[in-house]
Order: structure tokens, then sequence, then C-alpha cells
């Protein structure tokens, strides 16, 4: 795999997900636990860049009274609504410690559902640099990394998951989402399976 033509897309590694405090943590911390999904996330940003990999942060972010939805949200918005989380210029929705973006990362603005796509210049971002292969992390595991990658899929990039690097509100749905749903519009890997694949061509300091 040539780090030139791939994206490592981290999905909304925000605070109200990742960290303890968080207004939705207590929901995946489990599934998190289970894999060590953050540390796995950390190691395969890490070494994906350092390999030339273009390191992409997808987070998603509303006004405080969420005027961009519906008046009446169901579903996962709702459930956002319903916890106040991801307002933006709060704690809660700033991308965890951990993950940090660098200078020479990308952080795409304007997601506002579930589908990395949808609301975004993404594609057009990827598309201008070159980039062929499209690897996933993030959360949740059946919600918004299945949205963009059945997208991502449906518009011809070559989609690879991290098992490792999802995580969702439990073990039954992560299960079932990694075993039916991935390989349907993705190559299922482990964070380690996508870094012994990345052919050193290109490596920055």
């Amino acid at each position: 795999m040539d780090p030139q033509k791939t994206a490592l897309v981290l999905i909304e590694y925000q605070n109200d997900f990742v960290s303890e405090g968080g207004t939705l943590h207590a929901a995946v911390k489990s599934v998190m636990d289970a894999s060590n999904m953050l540390a796995n996330t950390v190691e395969t940003m890490k070494k994906a860049r350092q390999l030339g990999v273009a390191i992409v942060h997808l987070p998603i972010t509303f006004t405080e009274d969420y005027h961009e939805l519906t008046s009446q949200p169901y579903g996962i918005l709702k459930g956002v609504v319903d916890s106040q989380s991801f307002q933006k210029g709060t704690w809660g929705a700033a991308i965890a410690d951990e993950l940090t973006p660098e200078s020479s990362d990308i952080v795409i603005e304007g997601k506002r559902g579930l589908c990395g796509f949808a609301s975004t210049n993404l594609d057009f971002i990827l598309r201008s640099r070159g980039i062929t292969n499209l690897v996933l992390g993030g959360f949740l595991t059946n919600c918004c990394v299945e949205s963009t990658m059945r997208t991502g899929y449906e518009k011809g990039y070559r989609v690879f998951t991290l098992k490792d690097c999802t995580a969702t509100v439990s073990a039954e749905e992560q299960q079932l989402s990694i075993e039916k749903n991935f390989p349907m519009f993705s190559q299922p890997l482990n964070h380690e399976e996508f870094l012994a694949q990345l052919t050193p061509t290109t490596v920055t300091v």
C-alpha cells in the first residue's frame, strides 16, 4: 500500500466519546477497553504519519441550540441533542489530547450527520491529494464509521476499516459490524495488519 495514496481518517475522536467526563464516554468505554482501541489508534496515527500517510481528522460539531438539525430529531442525532454533545467550542467537542492534530494533518469541518462525506469537502480533499486508499477508524462503529465506509466504497475508494480502532455502545453491535458489515463495503484489518502493508517510500520527520 503506497502511503502517498493513503489517508487515515479518524472519525469523532472527541472528548465526548474518548475521555472520562465526556457525555457519551460511558456508553463506549467497555468496547474501547476490550480492544485497546485508543492506544491502537494513537500508535497507528503516529506510525502512519511517519510513513507519509495523510492523517485526516473528522470531528462532528453543532451550535449550542443544534439549529443545524430538524426541530424534532430522532435516532442517533436525538441522542446527541439530548445528551448535549459535540457543541462547538466546548471541551467535549475538542479532539482528544492523545490525538491532537499536527500541522501536517487535515481537519475536516462541517460534519453534521453520520456520513463523513455528506456535508463536508472530504471527497474533494482526498481526490485533490491523489488518495485512493481510505482507512477508517473511530466512532460509532455501526453508525458514522459504517456510513462513511459505505459512501467511500460507492465513490470508488479502496476502503479499509480498522477492527481494533473502532468502538460502539455494545460488544454485540461491534462484533456484528466487524463480522457482517465491514466485509461488504471494505477490507477489514487490525491496525498492525494495516501498518505492515504500508511501503515506506517516503519518510517524514
